[in-house]
């Protein structure tokens, strides 16, 4: 194999598939990145048997071939070489020049037909969205799954496609979020569980353009995306989601409408009284036309007012601030509607179209004002 590639156009590739490469396998072959050449194409992939990444790098092949390098190795030797032309050469033995400039490395790969391919996705079943909306959508819905957890789903997010709607849900226990966007077609439905790893991997690669593309392919046991001369696929989550329509509800007894940033800010001011790890709740005592925040720790005790529109009865709720303030920190909206039952009720935030739902489940608290 020879190619000859910007070393600018390599490291973006390298950059891309180092997201699949597998840190703790007992195969040495799944942390390394397959270099081929054929077809005129030079083809980087990773996989590291639940994700697999491949991608084409732009440059010119002088002879074809292929060689498994080590991923850490290849990467680190690629971003500290000069900004210029890259030359890499292997031999039937897999022993791999790479030269730039004056600097030249010579390492040893191994046989690139050991190397698993990424799996056959059928692609039956198509949807396609702008990067634009993708990455949103991840945004909005990532930071509630539960990645250590026993619960597998937890570890995932919900894609449900119904008609010209998908849904996606994502949840820990104590909160739930669901993100609504319209489709341009309708679909047969169709639900499956991304890997929360997954959808965050490819959040960080989708360059999030509002008239780039990415075509994403479902299958019984893969998902697969394709964009910018970019293939993503990786294993579902099998199983049945959580049945989440029963723990959503239109009924409230107490409705708010204040402004996001107020609330946001304020929340963030009241995090400097709790040390890491600590739960303390913050109290929230919503009366007419006011929301009193405040929480009481080790470190001192916050108390702010702000402004609101209320429609229903008073009610003082505890919760964790962190779950309220990621929440908030992904809605873009200026003005926010918060609902509420009781004060052992989840609070629902959520826009009248429900194109975004977070459910936040309430903290008991001791109330030292009675």
């Amino acid at each position: 194999m020879k190619i000859i590639c910007q070393k600018s156009e390599l490291l973006k590739g390298i950059n891309i598939v180092m997201k699949a490469v597998s840190q703790k396998s007992t195969m040495p072959i799944l942390g390394c990145i397959l270099l081929k050449a054929s077809n005129g194409e030079i083809r980087l992939t990773a996989n590291d048997m639940e994700l697999g990444i491949e991608t084409l790098v732009e440059g010119m092949v002088q002879e074809t071939g292929m060689t498994a390098l080590d991923a850490k190795l290849f990467s680190e030797i690629v971003r500290k070489l000069p900004d210029n032309e890259v030359l890499i050469m292997s031999d039937a033995n897999f022993s791999t020049q790479i030269v730039c400039e004056k600097a030249k490395f010579s390492i040893m790969g191994q046989s690139g037909e050991d190397f698993p391919y990424l799996p056959f996705v059928e692609k039956d079943y198509q949807i396609s969205l702008s990067q634009f909306t993708l990455k949103e959508v991840i945004r909005q819905t990532i930071f509630s799954i539960a990645p250590n957890d026993s619960n597998k789903m937890m570890a995932g997010e919900l894609f449900d496609i119904s008609g010209a709607d998908l849904k996606v849900v994502s949840l820990d226990g104590h909160r739930i979020s669901i993100r609504k966007i319209e489709l341009n077609a309708e679909y047969a439905p169709k639900k499956v569980i991304v890997p929360g790893k997954t959808l965050t991997e490819i959040s960080k690669i989708l360059g999030g353009g509002t008239e780039d593309l990415v075509d994403i392919y479902f299958t019984d046991n893969h998902i697969l995306f394709e964009f910018d001369q970019t293939t993503v696929v990786s294993r579902l989550i099998e199983g049945n989601y959580f049945r989440v329509e029963q723990m959503l509800t239109n009924d409230y007894e107490t409705k708010i409408n204040i402004n996001k940033r107020e609330l946001l800010d304020c929340l963030d001011r009241a995090t400097l009284m709790v040390k890491e790890g600590d739960k303390r709740p913050i109290i929230l005592n919503i009366t007419e036309g006011v929301m009193e925040l405040k929480i009481s720790s080790q470190l001192g005790t916050m108390d702010e007012m702000i402004d609101l529109e209320l429609e229903g009865r008073n009610i003082k709720i505890g919760f964790n601030p962190k779950l309220l303030i990621d929440a908030l920190r992904v809605i873009d909206d200026e003005q926010i509607d918060i609902y509420y039952m009781n004060p052992k009720a989840p609070c629902f935030i959520r826009d009248a179209e429900q194109n975004y739902i977070y459910l936040i489940l309430p903290v008991n608290f001791v109330d030292s004002d009675n």
